[in-house]
């Protein structure tokens, strides 16, 4: 009898415990719970799109017969639908997420100016975090929002840097990595100035952080872990390049549920940041794709050749052969 006490009352203590810890640690499961399901589903998604090694060079060639039979335009559109070729699907795909980042940034720039229903989603966030907030997530969710900060966005930068010289040497690496780094804080800063919307006041520290929207922390967490992941995925299988892709949305989301749930940020702030971050990156991945990122598997220099040859031997009149 006295053994079947002593387990019940286990039972409870251990059901009050999970429980506890489940209360305790609802922040900080619910911004893994995000960050692992949108990072798998761009990992999946970016393994679906990217083409085995040295596709771009037969891709090439079909391209160009394509053009032969069909005509320019029609063969145009079916380029840039390719993920074998280098302005195919990436290149497309980065055109639509600069057109998609400045028109979510212009729309919630116009919203938060004082729609009710993005206040009241706003709001509802913010008191979420507020209520089911403790010290020990809290901890958490400052170490995870440091992955977005400057102390720490510099070292990473240095250190993946050097690796990848040596590994890879490419003499755009460094001016890319500036340009992202770099060109995400400018923009970020002229538009929270232009904005100046106020911060939550449910965390007393967010006064003393200056203007809310958009978010910086998520706009270079969003730029600068997507800048690495390309440039860690060069000469790399597809595979490797998918997970790349996948861990750098997840670390992007990861940073911006952590600004929404320390009540430092409003919901529409941090999605504002990462659709800035992304775009300015994919603004600088067309502005160096032909000399560093390759958006897709890189052309050899005898087989781009052969390649542009094909194509122009494809393309160009028929003529009758001299006797």
């Amino acid at each position: 009898m006295w053994f079947a006490r002593m387990a019940v009352r286990r039972n409870v203590w251990a059901s009050l415990a999970v429980g506890r810890l489940r209360l305790y640690s609802m922040p900080v499961l619910v911004l893994i719970l995000v960050a692992l399901a949108f990072g798998v589903l761009v990992t999946l998604a970016s393994y679906r799109f990217v083409p085995p090694q040295g596709a771009t060079a037969a891709a090439a060639v079909t391209i160009a017969q394509a053009a032969d039979r069909t005509g320019r335009r029609r063969a145009w559109r079916r380029a840039r639908m390719d993920a074998s070729l280098l302005t195919g699907l990436a290149l497309t795909a980065a055109v639509a997420a600069v057109i998609a980042g400045g028109l979510v940034i212009a729309l919630l720039a116009y919203l938060v100016r004082g729609n009710p229903t993005l206040h009241s989603l706003d709001t509802s966030a913010a008191r979420w975090g507020n209520e089911h907030a403790t010290h020990l997530t809290t901890r958490v969710l400052y170490l995870i929002t440091d992955l977005g900060d400057w102390p720490v966005v510099p070292a990473i930068a240095i250190a993946i840097g050097l690796l990848e010289l040596r590994r890879a040497p490419n003499r755009y690496l460094v001016p890319f990595l500036l340009a992202v780094i770099l060109g995400d804080q400018l923009i970020t800063n002229v538009i929270k100035g232009a904005i100046d919307r106020a911060r939550p006041t449910l965390n007393p520290i967010a006064a003393t952080l200056g203007p809310s929207f958009p978010s910086g922390h998520s706009s270079t967490a969003a730029s600068f872990y997507a800048a690495l992941a390309l440039i860690l995925a060069r000469k790399r299988g597809p595979r490797a390049r998918a997970l790349f892709t996948g861990l750098a949305a997840a670390i992007a989301v990861a940073v911006a549920s952590s600004r929404v749930l320390l009540d430092v940020h409003w919901l529409s702030d941090v999605i504002a940041g990462v659709s800035l971050g992304w775009a300015w990156f994919a603004l600088c991945a067309i502005a160096f794709g032909g000399r560093l990122l390759r958006f897709a598997a890189p052309l050899q220099p005898d087989t781009a050749a052969a390649a542009e040859a094909e194509a122009l031997r494809l393309q160009a009149p028929h003529r009758p052969s001299k006797v």
